[in-house]
């Protein structure tokens, strides 16, 4: 058993020492169960906010006189960082059966009317475009070209904040174009 293998509140040293020590194992648990870095190193980040949450939680308890600090070690932050990972995967599925239910809607509602000229061709060819792009893709576009909403709104309804809204749709956008031309020219981006 090292010094940090319980920690107290009181002593900020330890918890660093921890968090070198721990990184390692917290980022390797989660690296091997997510589809990639990216969301292996926020839900690596998410887990030592939570250990700070704890610890400012657990100082704040102390101060009204209760001294019960929780017990830091790398087995608590493996198993708080399976409760993130559990926490993405429920986000990630629900945000699918959104995504799909948004869809659904475009392809069932009436919003989009037939145009007499030469224009029904266009509309048919972004349908057909909308429908080979992924879920998330489909819905940006949908929401921000096809509703009309602002940025702002299609944020709110995606979940999202602005700026990660804002990057979703400008790579929806790229997606779209590389969809829109002929196999043969497609880049493999």
């Amino acid at each position: 058993m090292s010094a940090y293998d319980v920690l107290n509140v009181s002593d900020a040293s330890a918890f660093l020492q921890l968090y070198d020590d721990a990184l390692p194992h917290v980022y390797g648990y989660l690296a091997r169960r997510c589809a990639n870095t990216a969301t292996a190193e926020d839900l690596t980040a998410e887990t030592f906010m939570a250990a700070v949450s704890t610890l400012h939680s657990a100082a704040a308890v102390s101060g009204a006189g209760d001294s019960n600090e929780p017990d830091l070690n790398i087995a608590w932050l493996i198993g708080t960082a399976r409760h993130k990972l559990i926490d993405h995967w429920r986000r990630t599925e629900r945000r699918k059966e959104e995504l799909a239910e948004l869809w659904d809607d475009l392809i069932t509602s009436d919003r989009v009317a037939p145009d007499p000229n030469d224009a029904a061709i266009e509309v048919a060819t972004a349908h057909n475009v909308l429908a080979e792009l992924a879920p998330q893709h489909r819905a940006v576009l949908t929401l921000r070209y096809l509703d009309d909403l602002p940025v702002g709104e299609v944020a709110t309804t995606m979940g999202r904040t602005v700026h990660a809204t804002e990057a979703l749709l400008t790579r929806a956008k790229a997606a779209f174009r590389n969809h829109s031309r002929p196999a043969e020219e497609r880049s493999s981006t």
